[in-house]
This record gives structure tokens, sequence and C-alpha cells, in this order.
């Protein structure tokens, strides 16, 4: 039985699991059912009549249709809070369907317009200058929060570590800046493993539980974690636009939520060794990673963060020729986008994740983003050193000196 002492370790196992027992298993049942007996005709109305005003699955009462409560996804509902240290949480079928709905919430609320700190995920960073939404967006920097902020803001949105170039934001300061205006923290980088945000002021909690929380790039799902009368309005939302995500997939997230302490510090402590390695060859303009000497001038890793995660930027020296040839030799480590994952990932961001993003907010051309898995250090060692070697040899290959813009939205 978890307890308010239990560890972060036997919280991530049991987190969720309440229940399972006393139905004669281990571990949850997947239902796939998408509809559910209502019992009476009054019956089934108040549960629909609840459930879509964003309450959840009381006894007695019927769970109606799939898309208004499951009893898999509200187990990694549950999970996910208990490790965030919120009160709720509220799942999605994707990241953006997750964000999307805390958009339409705000919106709703008559408070359209949205403060943002760049960098942001590419996807995050489209929805908001688009305006799709209904939503209005001041950028700005940390320091510039409190007089961006208007009668009519509704969220204030950072991420930390930022996506792709890992600058870090002290959230207490960000916090006290957003005053009474609620600030959303985008925590996928450092997961609740690394950085529990609610715990520094943050009032929402995001994440693309695709990447770390899964873990294994075989399940696709958003998360945002919150108090209970956010976490009500976002059901409302998804009950509403429908944006929920499927039973097998909450089972997988669920289960890769039970390892994810294990796998983000062995991650952690692989990426930390590399960093420090790949700083050494000539091909590399510079390395961005927490943990290293001089990148953490605020010292928010051991004071915000528990360490700096597993996420490496490297800038190359040859530029944007010399980034595509560096992860075209990639062999141990994929192309691909996506990160926090079992195996190692290699992108180019002004590429692909940051590709609709505005010029001057895009990451420099020459800057690749890795996702560090869990192979062994030396094994990735040999690739990588092998891919910059081969980037640092130039090669006419015929490319343009700067990602084309498209307007469409991107992967994660």
């Amino acid at each position: 039985m978890l307890t308010p002492s239990s560890n972060l370790e036997t919280r991530a196992v049991h987190a969720g699991m309440e229940g399972v027992r006393e139905q004669g298993s281990h571990v949850p049942t997947i239902d796939l059912s998408t509809t559910n007996p209502l019992g009476d005709v009054e019956t089934g109305g108040l549960s629909y009549e609840e459930l879509a005003a964003g309450g959840c699955l009381t006894e007695g009462r019927s769970a109606v249709y799939q898309r208004l409560w499951h009893p898999g996804v509200a187990r990694f509902e549950t999970a996910l809070a208990d490790l965030e240290g919120a009160e709720g949480s509220v799942a999605f079928g994707t990241g953006m369907a997750a964000l999307a709905a805390t958009l339409i919430a705000t919106v709703s609320d008559g408070r359209p317009h949205v403060v943002a700190v760049r960098p942001l995920y590419g996807g995050s960073d489209h929805v908001l200058e688009s305006g799709l939404l209904g939503t209005r967006v001041t950028w700005t920097d940390v320091d510039g929060i409190a007089d961006a902020v208007r009668p009519d803001t509704g969220l204030v949105i950072v991420e930390t570590p930022a996506n792709p170039t890992l600058e870090l934001i002290d959230l207490r300061r960000a916090a006290d800046a957003a005053g009474d205006v609620p600030l959303l923290v985008d925590n996928t980088f450092a997961t609740p493993v690394l950085q529990r945000p609610i715990e520094h002021g943050a009032t929402l909690v995001l994440h693309s539980a695709t990447k770390y929380l899964g873990g294994h790039g075989d399940a696709m799902g958003g998360v945002v974690a919150g108090p209970i009368e956010w976490v009500e309005k976002l059901r409302r939302v998804r009950a509403l636009t429908g944006g929920l995500l499927h039973p097998m997939g909450a089972y997988l997230l669920h289960r890769g939520i039970r390892t994810l302490p294990v796998r983000v510090r062995a991650q952690q402590e692989t990426a930390a060794e590399l960093a420090r390695r790949l700083e050494t060859h000539p091909a590399v303009a510079s390395v961005r990673y927490p943990g290293l000497a001089g990148q953490d001038p605020q010292g928010l890793v051991g004071r915000q963060m528990a360490g700096p995660g597993s996420i490496i930027a490297i800038e190359l020296a040859g530029g944007f020729d010399a980034a595509c040839r560096f992860t075209e030799a990639c062999e141990l480590v994929t192309h691909a986008v996506s990160l926090g994952g079992v195996d190692s990932l290699v992108q180019h961001p002004a590429s692909l994740t940051h590709r609709p993003v505005a010029a001057h907010a895009k990451p420099n051309a020459g800057v690749v983003r890795l996702s560090i898995g869990l192979e062994h250090v030396d094994d990735l060692t040999a690739d990588l050193m092998a891919a910059l070697d081969a980037a640092a040899v130039p090669q006419d290959l015929g490319r343009s000196s700067a990602p084309a813009v498209p307007e469409a939205g991107v992967a994660g």
C-alpha cells in the first residue's frame, strides 16, 4: 500500500494499481469496450450527465461510453498525477491533443491570451503562433512575463528543459511573474523523476506521454496534471471533442510508468558521459547539456531538477551540411523524430520538429538533437564519433543551407 512517505520508485510501480488484486489479477486488465450497459433509463441518463460534465465514474453509475470515461485510462491518469504530486490528471490521444484541450479550455473561459516563453516544442510553438484554436500569443522571456500578462491572459506556458536546445527556466520565478495566471509547464524532457513543477509553483504539467512515460516508442498519448477544477474542465473538453486515449495505449503508458525511474536515471548516466566525450571532437562547435560545466548558471540542477536528463543538443562546426552528414552517418543511433525511448535517436530540429517555427526563433541549422537510450555508452560513443568523422568531411551534397518552412504541423 502506498503511503505519503513512499519513495518515487515505489510510487511508480504501484500508483494506479488500486483494486487490481481484488479483481483477481496481477496486472490491470485491458477493457476494449466502446459502450457499457446502462442499467435503467434514469441511471443511464444521470451517468451520462455526470461524466459529460467532467466528473468521474461513481459507484452505482455506468461508464456509458469510452469517450466519456474508461477504467484503464483512469488508472494511467491516477499514476501520473501521483508522480507529479497533482490532484488529478487527464489523458489524451497525443501530447498535442492535451495542449489543444488546455487551450480550448482557457478560450472557453473567456481568456484567450497566452504568454509563452521560447523555445518550445515546435508543434506547441506552431499552434500558438497560428491562432488556430482562438488563442493569441505574446512571446517573451522569463523577465518579460509579468509585463506581458493582461486581464484576458489565461495561461503562461514554458518548457524546461527546452526543446531542442535545453535552456533551463527557473519555475519559481516564472510562477511568481505569472501571478494569478495559471502556469503550464511542459515537463516532457525531465519527467517527474527529475522535476515536479507543481512543487515550484506551476498550476498545470503537460507531458507528451509518447516519450519517456511510455518509453518504448509503441504508444502515443498526452496528459495534463493539475488541480481538480482544471481536471474537470479538461474532461469536459475531451468528452466534447473526442481527443481520447485508446485503452491499449493507456495500458502501455501505465506499464511504462512502472519502469520510468530506472530508465530515466540509466539514460541520464549515459548521456552525461556522452556529452563529455562529444565535446572533444573537432567537428563539434558546442555541446548543449545542462550537466556540463557552465551550462546551468542559475544552479537549477540539484535545486529544481534532480539531474540534467538524457537529451543532448550538438551544434556542428560545419553547419547545416555537416548536420545532414552526421544524422545520415549514424548507424546504431536511429535517425528519427521523437525521444525518450529505450533506443537512441537523432534528428535535425530545424528541418523536422521545429520546421514551422518563425525564422528568428528556429534552432540553428547546425544543431542536431540526441535522445539517449539504454545502449552501452561505449557503443554509442563509437557510433557517434564515426558519424562526427563523416560530418567533418566536406561534400557537395546539393542541399539548401536552410530548411524550408512548410504550412503543416510537425512530428514529435
